[in-house]
């Protein structure tokens, strides 16, 4: 693309392993957010929207899959490696309670109103815990006490107020009335569920499946699922929030971030991470996307290099 700038990404450093997953939460009231980073070193990170180092959750014992920040960003969910999900206190960094799990928990998922937490992993079991009674045994979606899904739970996410979506490596996303704990709808992949984030603002679940990413209606209400096969098996896919009119993912198979025109054809590839691309995130104003690697390094692309905007001001090359 002539007369294109050149994207320059941030470098977040400071975790030691694979960073496996990266979240961004809603905007505050003061029009900033925050990006929290899960890694295989077993530290979630907290950073300002401007990639700074907030601080770090210490207290897993074994890699962190999967770190989500409640509505108003006060608290943070985690699931770990070592067989418990986490709730933190985001001001202090202090663990508020740890739930302990009999296997991997691959990903957590608050609820709006922060009251209940969902999570998923390798036991093949979706629970919901009430965080208002912490010490309570959690309910199992599905039958009592019984498998979720037929593989590992790689993805729960939370939509609307009483709807819990959980994706499996079954190849299976299911639909979950948290009013009765009981699955409502199902979609089916050919191939197993390699990720599934939740965009709030364009109210669809990105999924990747095999060479596919899909965009799919959150709330199942019968709307057109749009799908597109790539040349490749992305590792992680995000929609731009505001325009929708492009995605981004990750891919295992090399170290580039690439950009996708929604017709599939592949606009930009960035280089610049030294190791598979785990994740992607864009940020909730779409000015930004986050990428994670098994180098170790979180990379902040500007969706429009050259932008005043955050630490890019006075910090872009346009070379």
């Amino acid at each position: 693309m002539s007369g294109h700038l050149k994207s320059v990404p941030l470098v977040a450093p400071g975790h030691t392993r694979p960073v496996t997953h990266l979240s961004f939460s809603q905007i505050q009231d003061d029009g900033a957010y925050l990006l929290v980073s899960s890694c295989k070193d077993g530290n979630p990170m907290l950073r300002e929207w401007t990639g700074d180092w907030i601080g770090t959750f210490l207290g897993h014992k074994g890699a962190v899959w999967s770190t989500k920040l409640s509505p108003d960003s006060s608290r943070a969910a985690s699931g770990s490696a070592d067989f418990t999900a986490k709730i933190w206190d985001t001001y202090s960094g202090e663990p508020l309670h740890s739930f302990p799990h009999n296997h991997i928990v691959r990903t957590v998922a608050l609820s709006p109103t922060s009251a209940h937490l969902l999570t998923g992993g390798q036991e093949k079991k979706v629970r919901v815990f009430d965080l208002g009674r912490p010490d309570a045994d959690p309910d199992y979606l599905g039958e009592p006490g019984g498998l979720s899904h037929e593989g590992t739970v790689k993805s729960v996410v939370w939509v609307g107020d009483h709807t819990g979506v959980s994706a499996g490596e079954d190849g299976l996303i299911k639909w979950w009335d948290l009013r009765t704990r009981q699955l409502a709808t199902t979609l089916s992949f050919p191939n197993p569920i390699t990720s599934m984030e939740f965009s709030p603002q364009t109210k669809r679940l990105v999924v990747t499946s095999g060479k596919t990413v899909a965009f799919i209606p959150a709330f199942a209400n019968g709307s057109t699922t749009h799908s597109l096969t790539l040349p490749y098996s992305p590792s992680s896919a995000t929609i731009h929030p505001i325009l929708q009119d492009r995605f981004v993912t990750g891919n295992l198979g090399d170290e580039w971030v690439r950009v996708h025109g929604m017709d599939g054809e592949e606009r930009e590839v960035l280089k610049g991470h030294h190791g598979p691309v785990h994740c992607v995130e864009f940020s909730p104003d779409g000015e930004m996307y986050a990428s994670g690697s098994e180098d170790g390094t979180i990379r902040l692309w500007q969706t429009t290099p050259g932008k005043t905007y955050g630490l890019w001001q006075g910090n872009t090359n346009g070379g």
